[in-house]
């Protein structure tokens, strides 16, 4: 089933593509939609047979195109549409109830009605087969309230006022250049120039309690990539951690255990026939004694000392809980 999604949603995107450059080689199409040209060649063949009149030419001038007259609706769809389809597309999750969803799934509803039937129906297919819940097993979901403002203004290029509460409760009005947004996982992150600190900041969205539009316009250098941007914070972010929370933890683990311990900051490692002896950064000692706990079946600790003194007082506590219950019972 999650072929037959991938390939609507390819069919689709080579609707759109064609339609917008009115005439487009296979292989852009096949990079575009990262596949092969074999692969798109299959699927003008299954558009074709749906009764889309497209037609392939060759030359230097040559490419897939629409017979004239013909047209898929795409002229219907108005920039918030391409950006919400675009948002849908890279995996972002329009937050539930928002503006944002209401206009994906109106673009949805303008595309169907110009797909033939064919694809049409797999629509349908699609929304009975698969449901996206973003709510977390236990508490409320996170709301965030001005996220459709927030959108538009870094589409739009617009100033933003914001109050922006930390974690601490206290609050600040900050005028920002809105540059982009990050959703990493199920959080969504503001990056944008701060005129009170002179510089970039990454602001977390549900912290955002307040938001002043503007009319006024920035400038963001074509120099600036969000991409980047990101990449080297998450980089200094992690140095941070490692600079002001040090706590090396050795232990000993059979070689065959040794991906659960992939999550972790490795300092160094040791390898001997069946064993590794690692190091590992655990940050602080009761950040280390939860950690150990969780695999203590699996991991012995070798240093620190009063780590391994804490494990195995705890071992011996739930020893003695099981030998009193054998007695009692």
């Amino acid at each position: 089933m999650r072929c037959d999604y991938m390939r609507v949603h390819r069919l689709i995107s080579i609707l759109l593509l064609v339609e917008s450059r009115g005439s487009i080689k296979a292989n852009e199409l096949a990079s575009n939609l990262e596949v092969s040209v074999r692969t798109i060649y299959r699927d003008i063949d299954t558009l074709c047979e749906a009764g889309v009149p497209l037609v392939t030419t060759t030359g230097p001038k040559g490419g897939v195109k629409l017979m004239d007259g013909y047209s898929t609706g795409i002229k219907n769809l108005h920039e918030e549409d391409f950006i919400n389809l675009y948002l849908s597309g890279i995996g972002i999750q329009p937050v539930k109830e928002s503006d944002m969803s209401i206009k994906l799934n109106n673009t949805l509803l303008k595309l169907q009605k110009n797909v033939p039937v064919e694809l049409g129906d797999n629509f349908d297919t699609i929304r009975n087969r698969f449901h996206f819940d973003e709510s977390p097993w236990w508490g409320s979901s996170i709301q965030l309230a001005h996220i459709d403002t927030l959108l538009l203004s870094v589409f739009k290029s617009k100033i933003l006022t914001i109050t922006y509460k930390k974690v601490s409760g206290a609050s600040s009005i900050r005028r920002i250049h809105p540059y982009g947004i990050v959703v990493k996982r199920m959080d969504w992150y503001l990056v944008a120039y701060c005129d009170n600190s002179k510089g970039i900041k990454t602001f977390k969205c549900e912290r955002i309690v307040k938001v002043d539009s503007s009319n006024e316009n920035f400038y963001m250098s074509d120099r600036f990539s969000l991409i980047d941007y990101w990449d080297q914070s998450k980089q200094d972010f992690f140095h941070k951690c490692a600079e002001n929370e040090q706590y090396p933890v050795q232990i000993k683990i059979q070689k065959k255990y040794a991906q659960l311990l992939s999550e972790f900051e490795v300092i160094s490692m040791v390898e001997e026939e069946t064993e590794l002896t690692i190091t590992i950064n655990l940050y602080s000692y009761n950040h280390a004694l939860s950690v150990i706990l969780e695999k203590v079946a699996y991991v012995e600790v070798i240093q620190p000392s009063e780590l391994r003194v804490s494990i195995e007082h705890t071992l011996k506590d739930v020893l003695q809980k099981y030998k009193r219950f054998h007695l009692e019972f």
